[in-house]
């Protein structure tokens, strides 16, 4: 499967369009099992909360963080790109 390409300049006028900073930010990832402490680094200071799939081989995370602008958040998901297996939504 390919992996899909990430606008960046396309997000970020979405996100400065549409929320208006500081704003609390939900990032929602998917990992494979094992990952969990690499997704908790990626803001150590803030809860995360997983929760593992059927078959126990992959953990969801959501991460709800107040974020000052839409660089802070796009900076936080070019860390998460950097996470094997990691899958951004």
């Amino acid at each position: 499967m390919m992996k899909k390409e990430f606008n960046k300049a396309a997000f970020k006028e979405k996100l400065d369009e549409q929320t208006s900073f500081p704003a609390l930010y939900m990032f929602k990832f998917i990992v494979p099992s094992g990952k969990e402490d690499e997704v908790r680094g990626l803001l150590p200071k803030h809860e995360v909360v997983f929760k593992e799939s059927a078959k126990g081989t992959y953990v969801s995370a959501t991460i709800k963080a107040m974020m000052r602008d839409s660089q802070s958040i796009i900076e936080v998901y070019e860390r998460a790109s950097k996470i094997e297996g990691i899958i951004s939504l």
